[in-house]
């Protein structure tokens, strides 16, 4: 058995889904239009997941639309794309574990399917309002060569991606949901079962949003409809009312998986209320007193009206239930956590809310589903801080508002990972930066964003940005590098860099041509399968991808048997063992020497790493790739070896 070939393209969700069904219902599986693939007999899938005989189509609630069919189609139909390294674009690019991509956001969720399937702790999004002035995305796979070229990164036409959507349009509401739909599909596969998204809309498509997320997500899952009041004010523009609200929706991966949300008290409330001070104060801080007996809201729980007796033989009766179970409450009693409080013949019991848990974990509050006191202007004054006073791009959200759900995702215990993929300015970033500043976080973040150009008169020109991802980008720079400017005592401590990276066309050589096309000098052109532009570095991260490795993992070069190395996540000790991945990507000079070769394999297995990858034209014959092959199941048996 040779060496095996790494993958070059994304899943293929659709055969995935296939395969899956057909290990439950064997029965189903029948002939499609591809050879290679079997399909599923869907009246038959029908049947047999109904009690009752099945006779053609019945009617259902769902919410259906011209398109619907293609855009799940889109969702599942893989792509031959790639991510490559843009370092000069970057902030500590070999150590950050944040990541910034440039580019579609449907390629991105796709090429991210690997890697960070079930991964992700929280999304936040802010797409296109589907105003009648926005822009959607134009998601077509059944485009010419050039239009694909084009819309791939292989041409310079990245505005090409967005198009208008006036209300003018036939299918206004069909193309907005058309775009929503895949997006939403591949995002739903990323998060965690922990996991949670938020998506901000307006009036406009909040039904149709809600309807699609109830498909997607389940509706057992919607969790809540916060209601952001963005403004104070209004203008001239409103016809009936002042319009000064728009909507977060927000829906769990599973939520009987997602925990109970708890925000940081405000300092102000702490000075205010939590004034108790005893032997607990180290670990457990100040407390306040908070009444034992029920309110009538309670519901009767006869298990809680009981009467207590105190050492003194005193006896406190509620004067109708307790909150408390007996049990709870004598044990509060004897750990000092409970008091007895009021007059003669009116005494009552109170218990002492500590502003920390036994552990010291600080205890917060939940959020309410009305967000007032944050709006858009402090959106506009946080983007033109970074930027001497000037906005460049208009209705950014505020950190604040983003801080406040990133606080939902955050796990003293747990390393959170945060996504964007409509990032615009870089709120979400910014705020993970401003909020990991002011509270202890492990948390790291991916954004994505389309480099949409910006017009030539642009106030963002004069800093030398071209497009939106440009602003985002430097946005996100000056915020890391104001915070640690601020905080000198985080330096080293925090992580405000980004490793950015940019969908391009795939790495290899597309060889499918038409009998017109392969002439001579085409057929010369193919005699490496790798493109000629594509550096080491490229090749390392579009394997990383194809093979499910972390793409922020640490990343060094090193010398080896005398060839260039990459080693993925190695040991910090600098021994090497044990990598995630090691890969070389020499190639045999025209005497044979150089390339790929038992000496290099010894050495490589020698450090036992996880995975070894190489180009498959590094090895000068066939005989020594297969001798490379043995010598890894001889000294590294556990170690997965793959060429590309």
């Amino acid at each position: 058995m040779t060496i095996e070939k790494l993958d070059a393209s994304t899943p293929d969700l659709t055969r995935q889904n296939i395969e899956r069904l057909l290990e439950l219902f064997p029965e189903c599986r029948t002939e499609g239009s591809r050879e290679d693939a079997p399909s599923v007999d869907f009246d038959l899938l029908r049947q047999a997941l109904s009690d009752y005989l099945v006779e053609g189509p019945a009617e259902r609630y769902r919410l259906d639309w011209p398109g619907k069919r293609q855009a799940l189609l889109t969702a599942n139909t893989p792509i031959d794309k790639t991510l490559r390294p843009m370092r000069e674009e970057s902030v500590d690019f070999d150590t950050t574990r944040n990541l910034f991509i440039e580019g579609d956001n449907l390629d991105a969720l796709k090429l991210l399917q690997e890697t960070y399937l079930g991964k992700v702790k929280m999304i936040y999004i802010d797409p296109p309002y589907n105003t009648g002035n926005d822009f959607v995305y134009k998601d077509s796979f059944t485009q010419s060569r050039d239009d694909y070229e084009e819309l791939s990164g292989q041409r310079n036409n990245s505005s090409g991606r967005l198009v208008a959507n006036p209300e003018s349009n036939g299918r206004f509401h069909s193309d907005w949901l058309s775009m929503m739909y895949p997006r939403l599909k591949l995002a739903k596969n990323l998060l965690r079962e922990d996991g949670m998204i938020f998506i901000s809309i307006d009036d406009f498509e909040l039904k149709n949003l809600k309807t699609v997320c109830d498909e997607i997500f389940g509706d057992a899952n919607f969790t809540e409809c916060f209601v952001w009041k963005k403004s104070y004010g209004g203008g001239p523009k409103e016809k009936y009312a002042v319009t000064q609200h728009e909507y977060i929706l927000l829906y769990a991966k599973n939520i009987e998986r997602l925990p109970t949300f708890s925000l940081p008290y405000d300092p102000a409330k702490v000075e205010r209320y939590y004034k108790g001070r005893d032997e607990k104060f180290e670990v457990r801080g100040p407390f306040r007193l908070k009444p034992l007996e029920a309110t009538k809201s309670m519901d009767d729980r006869p298990n809680l009206s009981y009467d207590v007796e105190l050492d003194n033989g005193e006896i406190i009766s509620p004067k109708r239930q307790w909150i408390w179970s007996k049990e709870r409450l004598t044990t509060g009693l004897e750990n000092n956590d409970v008091i007895v409080a009021g007059k003669q013949g009116q005494k009552t019991l109170n218990y002492k809310q500590y502003l920390r848990d036994e552990n010291g974990v600080e205890r917060g509050e939940k959020p309410f589903s009305v967000i007032d006191g944050i709006y858009t202007q402090h959106g506009t004054e946080d983007l033109s801080s970074c930027f001497d006073g000037k906005v460049l791009l208009q209705f950014p959200k505020p950190i604040e508002l983003l801080e406040t759900f990133i606080s939902l995702a955050l796990d003293p215990r747990d390393r959170p990972l945060v996504m964007d993929f409509f990032a615009g300015s870089g709120t979400t970033a910014h705020a993970a930066f401003s909020l990991a500043s002011k509270r202890p976080t492990n948390l790291s973040w991916i954004a994505v964003q389309l480099p949409e150009e910006v017009d030539e008169d642009h106030v963002a020109r004069g800093y030398g940005i071209k497009n939106v991802a440009e602003i985002s980008r430097e946005r996100i720079r000056r915020a890391g590098a104001k915070i640690l400017s601020d905080h000198a005592d985080l330096v080293g401590k925090l992580d405000t860099g980004f490793r950015t990276l940019r969908i391009d066309s795939g790495n290899f050589v597309d060889t499918s041509v038409t009998p017109k096309e392969a002439t001579q000098e085409a057929l010369l052109g193919m005699v490496s399968h790798i493109k000629d532009d594509r550096s080491e570095e490229d090749l390392l991260f579009g394997s990383l991808l194809r093979w499910g490795v972390d793409i922020t993992l640490p990343i060094e070069q090193r010398d080896l048997a005398g060839r260039t190395v990459w080693l993925v996540d190695a040991p910090e000790d600098g021994s090497g063992r044990g990598a995630a991945l090691i890969a070389c990507f020499a190639k045999p000079n025209s005497s044979g020497k150089g390339g790929i070769d038992t000496e290099l394999a010894d050495a490589m297995a020698a450090l036992a790493p996880l995975r070894v990858l190489f180009r498959d034209d590094g090895f000068a014959d066939d005989a020594t790739k297969e001798n490379v092959h043995s010598r890894f199941k001889q000294l590294a048996p556990d170690t997965q070896v793959r060429v590309l």
